[in-house]
C-alpha cells in the first residue's frame, strides 16, 4: 500500500504530475500534459489589432527617420572628404604652375577660373 508520504514524493519529483491530475496512464510523466485544441484562443479583438498596427507603424516611421538622419550624416561626411580632396588637387595643380610661371600670372588664372566655375554652376 502507498502511504501519503510516498504519494507526496512522486508529485514532488514529477513537475507535470504536481498539477493535481495524478499519474499519466502511459507513465511518461516527463512529457507535458496535453490540452484541448482551441483554435480561437490566440485571437485578439479588432480594436486591439488596430492599436497594435498603429504602434507598429509609429515605430517603423521612427526607425526610418533615424535611418534617414544617419544616411544624411554619412553623405555629408563623404561630401566633405570629396571637397577636401578636390581642394588639395587644385592646390597641387597651382603649385606646379607656380614652379613654371610667375606667381602673379597664376593668381590671375585662379581668379579667372573661379569666375568661370561660378558662372557654369
Amino acid at each position: 500500500m502507498a502511504t501519503p508520504t510516498a504519494a507526496a514524493e512522486v508529485t514532488s519529483t514529477h513537475p507535470s504530475a504536481a498539477a493535481g491530475l495524478g499519474m499519466r496512464k502511459n507513465g511518461k510523466n516527463w512529457h507535458p500534459q496535453k490540452r484541448a485544441f482551441r483554435p480561437t484562443s490566440g485571437q485578439t479583438t479588432f480594436s486591439k489589432r488596430i492599436e497594435q498596427d498603429k504602434a507598429k507603424k509609429a515605430t517603423k516611421a521612427l526607425e526610418q527617420e533615424m535611418k534617414d538622419e544617419k544616411e544624411q550624416e554619412r553623405q555629408r561626411r563623404i561630401q566633405a572628404i570629396k571637397d577636401k580632396r578636390k581642394a588639395k588637387e587644385e592646390k597641387e595643380r597651382y603649385a606646379k604652375m607656380e614652379e613654371k610661371m610667375h606667381k602673379k600670372l597664376v593668381e590671375r588664372r585662379k581668379r579667372r577660373e573661379k569666375r568661370n566655375k561660378l558662372l557654369n554652376s
